[in-house]
């Protein structure tokens, strides 16, 4: 590949394909479906040649695992990873993202591939266990007394938000961050209660 190449408009490109590549397949993988994305499409909008493209991704596939590696590199991180939030507010934060497209990409590449084995599938139930697992985490910091049911249970909450979202076409977050605020204190107050039997008890 030479440092500059004519696209699909005759104009010469510069470094920075790949980017374009990623950038365009953001938008029109969330705007209009992963199936109905074709790779002519992409590179138009990327403005590459298909030659570029497949120099950078080996196909379609390849492209599509990236694309969702993209989705969400820093929001989760920067909501678990702060030092100025509690850690039941890092819970609750989660429910403060407001997504340009609310049904999650993950969920949509799952659910459009119909193939498990799919490296886009297979990273996006990674993502869904690690988002879980980081609800769980803040879950046990906080003090709740069954952290991993809590952060499952949170984890769907978010997910049944998002595609409720979608459904209506009305934001479901508000009403989902008002149940996690009951499970939340109601996991809290459990331990709670059963650290001071537990002391009770030992007396």
């Amino acid at each position: 590949m030479t440092e500059l190449e004519k696209g699909p408009t005759g104009r010469r490109r510069g470094r920075g394909a790949r980017e374009r590549i990623l950038s365009a397949s953001q938008q029109l993988f969330r705007d209009q479906g992963i199936n109905q994305t074709g790779m002519d499409q992409l590179c138009a909008a990327a403005q590459v040649s298909k030659r570029t493209a497949y120099q950078h991704f080996a196909g379609k596939d390849e492209l599509i695992a990236e694309y969702l590696q993209q989705v969400d590199p820093t929001v989760m991180s920067s909501i678990f990873d702060s030092p100025d939030l509690s850690p039941r507010e890092k819970l609750l934060a989660v429910f403060d993202m407001r997504p340009t497209n609310p049904m999650c990409p993950y969920i949509s590449a799952a659910v459009e591939l119909h193939d498990p084995e799919h490296p886009a599938s297979q990273y996006a139930s990674e993502y869904k266990k690690a988002v879980a697992a980081k609800l769980a985490n803040a879950a046990r910091e906080a003090g709740a007394a069954d952290p991993e049911q809590l952060g499952e249970q949170l984890a769907l909450l978010l997910d049944g938000a998002a595609a409720r979202t979608r459904v209506l076409n009305a934001n479901a977050f508000p009403t989902a961050a008002a149940i996690a605020v009951t499970l939340i204190d109601s996991a809290i107050a459990a331990a709670s209660r059963d650290h001071g039997h537990r002391e009770t008890v030992s007396r």
